[in-house]
């Protein structure tokens, strides 16, 4: 059979997830992201073949050849001349042997010029703003950014994969899944769950409460945002848990991670500069310029004495 030993079975409505990003109130269908930008890109794409055929057309000229006599053909020979090429052919480099009073002109096809690229360029950023991403991301053309551009482009761009993430992929995906999960597991007897059943819908939300943590960002100039969340955290912008959270972890995890290396290296002897324990700065608290104006005014003393 043509069906590649494949069959078909019916599933049930309810058992299926049809995940859109819901536009106005009421909505039961989705809209595909590049419904806005499918007719550009047709006429883009129909441009784009016209500009390639006239371009395959002209290359195809090497030059014309003009007849003094009047009563010569215009339109050429119609068969193949003891050269072997008739002058109405398209052949690439096509050249003929000049007969008495025949003159040559060699074909100059007009360039596209400078405005082909520019006109590609812009219509590709209508289509790149129409499916909400940036135009480097749709082309790959980073030959006109610099890290304040490419930076605020990525920022943006973000913030709206943010909103979908967490507010069409969690909560039409990720927690029905994780419900029908909990469930199967809870009726399978793999997982108990106090109060689970007869609790009601209050106590399965509480089991059923999550965390979802999307994957971490990586950024253009990784040092320059990491000094950036260290200030935001030192002066209680940020907590360390949403920092950690930016970058796509679990903050309990790293910090039994960082717990089981400082152990580890305790046991084997290490000292890192990784590890606050052993900085061997001034003390917690202390001022440099207060001590040093303690040492000079003990040195004082003691020349005086």
């Amino acid at each position: 059979s043509g069906d590649g030993g494949m069959s078909t079975v019916r599933v049930d409505a309810s058992e299926i997830i049809h995940m859109f990003r819901p536009l106005r109130p009421g909505q039961i269908r989705g809209e595909p992201w590049l419904a806005r930008a499918l007719v550009k890109l047709h006429e883009l794409d129909q441009y784009d073949d016209a500009e390639l055929v006239r371009k395959k057309t002209a290359a195809m000229f090497a030059g014309f050849i003009t007849r003094l006599s009047p009563e010569d053909s215009l339109l050429g020979e119609g068969s193949a001349d003891a050269s072997g090429v008739a002058l109405s052919g398209l052949e690439p480099g096509t050249m003929q042997i000049l007969e008495p009073g025949e003159d040559i002109k060699f074909s100059q096809p007009a360039d596209v010029g400078g405005s082909y690229s520019e006109f590609l360029r812009m219509q590709f950023r209508a289509v790149a703003a129409a499916m909400g991403v940036t135009y480097e991301q749709l082309t790959g053309d980073l030959t006109q950014v610099n890290y304040s551009s490419i930076r605020a482009g990525l920022l943006e761009f973000r913030r709206r994969v943010e909103h979908l993430q967490h507010g069409v992929i969690v909560h039409q995906l990720c927690r029905p899944i994780w419900a029908a999960w909990m469930a199967q597991a809870v009726l399978e007897g793999a997982l108990v769950l106090p109060g689970n059943l007869r609790g009601g819908s209050a106590r399965r939300r509480e089991w059923q409460a999550v965390k979802w943590i999307p994957q971490g960002w990586q950024w253009v100039d990784p040092l320059k945002e990491t000094e950036a969340m260290k200030s935001a955290i030192r002066s209680g912008l940020m907590s360390r848990s949403e920092a950690i959270s930016a970058n796509g972890y679990d903050a309990e995890d790293v910090d039994r991670e960082i717990a089981a290396d400082n152990a580890r290296a305790d046991a084997w002897g290490l000292v890192l500069d990784t590890d606050p324990r052993h900085d061997q700065g001034p003390a917690a608290g202390a001022n440099p310029r207060s001590s040093n104006l303690a040492s000079a005014s003990a040195d004082v003393l003691t020349q005086g004495t």
